[in-house]
């Protein structure tokens, strides 16, 4: 069984390697989130890469992740579908780009339609 060659410092998995005994891990704070009207969302319309399957993409969210999946949760739920959240975006599965543009700017997020 042959081992795997390390060729750069991000083949380590982020580990953080000190010899030096007064070393601090300093921790990411978590990233406050904007008011709504702060918020400038891009909804976008996208199939590529999911099986031919139609999704809605809302993008641009700025904050931490429990209010992330939390507005998520509530635009699954006036949609009646499923989704995801995944690499700060929500993914809502099918083409309801215009009604979630609806329910957000009600909710006072900023909000415009990217793509066809």
């Amino acid at each position: 069984m042959s081992k795997k060659k390390l060729s750069s410092l991000e083949d380590l998995g982020g580990f953080v390697f000190s010899t030096d005994t007064n070393f601090e891990f300093e921790k990411e704070e978590q990233e406050e989130t904007l008011a709504p009207k702060n918020q400038f969302l891009e909804a976008h319309f996208s199939n590529k890469g999911r099986g031919g399957k139609t999704v809605t993409v809302i993008t641009g969210f700025v904050g931490n992740e429990e209010d992330l999946k939390s507005l998520a949760k509530v635009l699954k739920t006036k949609c009646g579908v499923g989704g995801s959240v995944k690499d700060n975006e929500i993914i809502i599965q099918g083409n309801y780009r215009d009604k979630i543009m609806e329910i957000l700017k009600k909710e006072g997020y900023n909000i415009k339609r990217v793509g066809g």
